[in-house]
């Protein structure tokens, strides 16, 4: 049976990007200065303007203005004729975190003596042993041209490109394999002053063709490049841009579940970021050991408890044990409260803004302590098989 799977990225200048990277870049500040800081940091951008607000508790005193407009430079947006540059209107409003939120995660319900989890909430982790990366192929392969986009701006190959963009990839199966590519979407924003013939060019031989397979390539894959036929105007200029509505592109594509929770401009208290990085370590380190060729875990919370109300497996037919076996090594190896976590991953320290673009997951390009397996559990779980 054949089936067809669609995933897309986006650019590092995508307005939703450009407010999830600028969140991150002000919760990393705070972590530099005061690692217990407590941030819940949304972001609104649009035409000439930049709104930064939320909940932040916390000892350390940092620009936040000063450091959206730096996140705004690195990006590329420093171009007056862009519509939005480092010059934007910022604005604050940012409060402290509620105090019947605050004495729940202070101590937890069941055991003061450790931090409790700092909302409800379910989260889910996943691999799959179809790409090195133990990630959904039509995802990296998306991901890979958007980083491509941004390489090419970047080093001047490509001088007509501007920071926003999007990628699409369509990937046909044949059961669980994947057996080519059907289709390709790749959308740069670019300068006025280039033909669209020239832009197609280029970016079908600069980006698409370097970043895909060529063996998953064939005469009927079908190539939709700036499909519109113009995308000068992009970034907050063209659409209002807000943190946390790309969270597709930040996990697995669609390919695997999502809890629903954004992950930007959020302290490691807040299990909807922690517990899903947690989570897709666990189940990397099942598929890398070869219990799985494919593995999802939810786990569930409680806000002020610890400890998960709930954790289920599912491996889709591809364990080589009873899941319920695999669930009990985790038991007996992972510490899945708030604490554990925060302490098993260092989380407490200024990491973030490098998983705000171009996805928290399959990253090898970032300090991401998540996306590394411990070779002990490893190794435990083998000994299972």
């Amino acid at each position: 049976m054949r089936r067809l799977f669609t995933s897309e990225s986006v650019a590092c200048g995508h307005p939703d990007k450009v407010c999830d990277q600028i969140a991150d870049g002000i919760l990393d500040a705070l972590l530099e200065r005061d690692e217990l800081a407590r941030c819940a940091c949304e972001v609104t951008a649009e035409p000439g303007a930049v709104h930064i607000m939320g909940e932040i508790t916390s000892s350390a005193s940092v620009d936040f203005t000063g450091i959206a407009r730096s996140v705004i430079r690195s990006i590329g947006y420093t171009r007056k004729e862009y519509g939005f540059d480092d010059s934007a209107d910022i604005t604050c409003s940012v409060h402290n975190q509620s105090g019947d939120i605050a004495m729940g995660v202070d101590a937890s319900m069941h055991d003061p003596k450790t931090i409790g989890a700092g909302d409800q909430g379910m989260m889910f982790g996943y691999a799959t042993s179809e790409t090195e990366e133990l990630m959904p192929l039509a995802l990296m392969l998306s991901r890979k041209m958007a980083i491509a986009l941004r390489d090419a701006r970047e080093d001047g190959s490509l001088p007509f490109l501007r920071p926003d963009g999007k990628s699409q990839v369509t990937v046909e199966y044949e059961g669980r394999r994947p057996v080519r590519i059907a289709a390709v979407v790749l959308s740069a924003q670019h300068d006025e002053d280039i033909s669209l013939e020239e832009i197609r060019g280029a970016l079908m031989e600069r980006i698409i063709r370097p970043s895909l397979p060529e063996a998953l390539l064939d005469d009927s894959t079908g190539y939709f490049i700036n499909p519109t036929g113009r995308f000068v105007l992009g970034g907050p200029a063209a659409d209002t841009g807000l943190t946390g509505r790309k969270i597709i592109a930040d996990t697995y594509g669609g390919y695997a579940h999502h809890g629903g929770g954004a992950f930007s401009g959020k302290d490691p208290t807040k299990v909807d970021r922690t517990a899903a990085m947690a989570l897709r370590n666990i189940a990397k380190t099942i598929v890398s050991a070869g219990a799985a060729e494919e593995c999802e875990l939810q786990a569930a919370y409680a806000i002020g408890v610890a400890e998960p109300v709930s954790l289920a497996l599912t491996a889709f037919g591809t364990a080589k044990l009873p899941e319920e076996r695999i669930i009990g090594w985790i038991k007996d190896h992972y510490d899945l409260r708030p604490e554990g976590m925060i302490e098993r991953f260092s989380l407490r320290r200024p990491i973030y803004r490098s998983s705000a673009s171009f996805g928290a997951f399959g990253r090898t390009d970032a300090d991401l302590p998540w996306e590394g397996v411990s070779e002990e559990a490893a190794d435990d779980l083998r000994a299972l098989l």
